[in-house]
């Protein structure tokens, strides 16, 4: 089963050590001494999570797979459409919407979002 040290998860679930060690001490995510006697992570377990807290974005029900967390850092507002932009980890995601949209979910810079991408297109949430 492969292993990893915390840091090298922290950096792929993008979230810090000290988050991460919160996660172990309180059993969300196991982890055992290696040979040197530090904490490694299982990596079965980090997928496990990786997985649940995709899922499980704040009990939002919905098909979608592809679900993306993120901070408003843009939007530029047309008569009939906007542009969003969102900074999702690393990734920013872009995406049209209505205008009409954009004020009933209360999106506007500094936001947080929810960007959901199907084949063809992006859907925005509010988170």
């Amino acid at each position: 089963m492969p292993q990893f040290r915390i840091v090298e998860i922290a950096d792929v679930l993008r979230v810090s050590d000290d988050t991460e060690r919160r996660w172990i001490d309180t059993g969300e995510l196991d982890a055992e001494p290696d040979g040197r006697g530090r904490r490694v992570v299982d990596g079965a377990s980090a997928a496990r999570l990786a997985q649940d807290r995709a899922r499980g974005r704040r009990g939002v029900h919905s098909s979608a797979r592809n679900r993306f967390v993120g901070l408003v850092t843009a939007l530029e507002r047309g008569e009939v459409m906007c542009r969003v932009e969102m900074l999702c980890g690393d990734v920013t995601i872009e995406s049209l919407i209505s205008t009409e949209a954009a004020d009933e979910l209360g999106i506007e810079t500094g936001s947080l979002a929810v960007a959901t991408a199907a084949a063809t297109q992006v859907i925005v949430e509010r988170a």
